[in-house]
């Protein structure tokens, strides 16, 4: 009987210390991630060391990207761009100027969110894209796989 109380009290330990930290990584990296985001010096910033995370400037050769080039003006490939982050499953635009856009992007079973970042400078007629894990240290290749697809959206477009 002993064994029983002792069994169930660890069971619940553990179960208490794995919600805790998922609370702690869902709340806490929403308060920190946002000073890495953003154009600094028209350029996105750089990944992280963790393999979870793409950039199109100055990335190393593990986290870079092509940019997506377009043949059309800016503004409509800014469009069009727009238009495709609407059909990207659990995808949000949370900033957009009229050169950057920054979106979120939701894991499906556990809700992590990745930055996805759009940087379109008005002397180059690409798209500079950077898409990170906000929380890990590998994202079993989604921020890649996401821009590819959203890549290939865009050429169906046109751009």
């Amino acid at each position: 009987m002993q064994y029983l109380t002792k069994f169930s009290q660890n069971i619940k330990s553990i179960t208490l210390a794995i919600l805790l930290t998922l609370f702690i990584g869902f709340t806490l990296p929403n308060l920190t991630w946002a000073a890495n985001l953003g154009i600094n010096n028209d350029h996105l910033a750089p990944c992280p060391p963790s393999n979870n995370c793409v950039v199109s400037q100055n990335g190393d050769t593990t986290h870079s990207i092509d940019p997506i080039s377009y043949d059309v003006d800016r503004d409509t490939a800014r469009e069009k761009l727009l238009k495709v982050l609407t059909v990207v499953p659990r995808t949000e635009v949370v900033e957009q100027t009229d050169n950057y856009i920054h979106a979120l992007s939701k894991s499906r079973i556990f809700k992590f969110i990745d930055d996805v970042e759009f940087y379109l400078p008005t002397d180059e007629s690409v798209i500079h894209i950077r898409s990170a894990s906000r929380v890990g240290e590998s994202d079993l290749g989604v921020n890649r796989r996401r821009m590819e697809q959203i890549r290939l959206a865009l050429q169906d477009f046109g751009i």
